[in-house]
């Protein structure tokens, strides 16, 4: 199985538990959510270990061994990517399982469960066309703090939603066009979703141009932009003008 095929087959296959526990598990929210994250990182850390006993993985759910720093191959694995929005009972929540290979991305999957979609880097689709105006999806609990002055200086308009997955997903499937971070997240929110917006053409950077890192000592990426790349250098150009 190849480690595209394999990142697809565990996305899913958490995703299905992590439904399968929104409906016999805790009423409790926040109970609901610790027992997502604990079983879905359970399943994915075991099968990961069968299947690729030789690489490193980072995970959110796991302590991190530093370990990888000297490993080639790492995985980087979110088992719940928007924890709030699946304990409330919401579709913006995902699962992220990533390959960096020399702190490039290389391969991985973004499973939506509660759409019942998952993409992966060996299967990307078209690219949907770019809409007028502009669609910038955001986080709905911390936009990054340029997105309002981006927005207004370009014509933008903001989509809030949760999860760092979907936001990517929604730029694929033509319901945004650009997604923006500002503010350190981990590369396990991170990797998953450059991956598959990588594949797929999209492009994947910081938000001064520079290409993102994976499997740093410090595993923090402290912003992204993803978008189509005839926009990319315009996005920059106007991004530089305010920070």
């Amino acid at each position: 199985m190849t480690d595209a095929d394999l990142a697809r087959r565990l996305a899913s296959e958490a995703g299905k538990l992590l439904l399968a526990l929104r409906e016999t598990g805790p009423a409790d929210p926040a109970a609901l959510g610790d027992l997502g994250d604990r079983a879905s990182n359970d399943l994915l850390m075991a099968a990961l270990r069968r299947e690729r006993p030789d690489d490193a993985i980072l995970s959110e759910e796991e302590a991190d061994d530093h370990g990888r720093l000297a490993a080639r191959r790492v995985w980087l694995v979110d088992p719940l990517d928007g924890t709030r929005e699946y304990r409330e009972r919401r579709d913006d929540w995902a699962v992220h399982v990533a390959l960096a290979i020399d702190g490039r991305i290389a391969d991985g999957a973004v499973a939506q469960p509660a759409l019942d979609q998952c993409f992966c880097t060996a299967r990307p689709p078209a690219l949907p066309p770019q809409a007028t105006p502009l669609r910038i999806a955001v986080s709905r609990s911390r936009p990054a703090v340029i997105a309002a002055n981006l927005a207004a200086a370009i014509g933008a308009v903001l989509v809030p939603m949760g999860s760092a997955g979907v936001k990517t997903l929604a730029v694929l499937r033509g319901e945004a066009d650009v997604y923006l971070h500002q503010g350190d997240m981990y590369e396990w929110d991170s990797g998953a979703p450059a991956a598959v917006a990588q594949a797929a053409g999209l492009a994947v950077s910081h938000l001064d141009g520079r290409p993102v890192r994976f499997n740093q000592a410090r595993p923090i990426t402290p912003d992204i932009l993803i978008c189509h790349p005839a926009a990319q250098a315009g996005l920059l150009a106007a991004i530089a003008a305010l920070l």
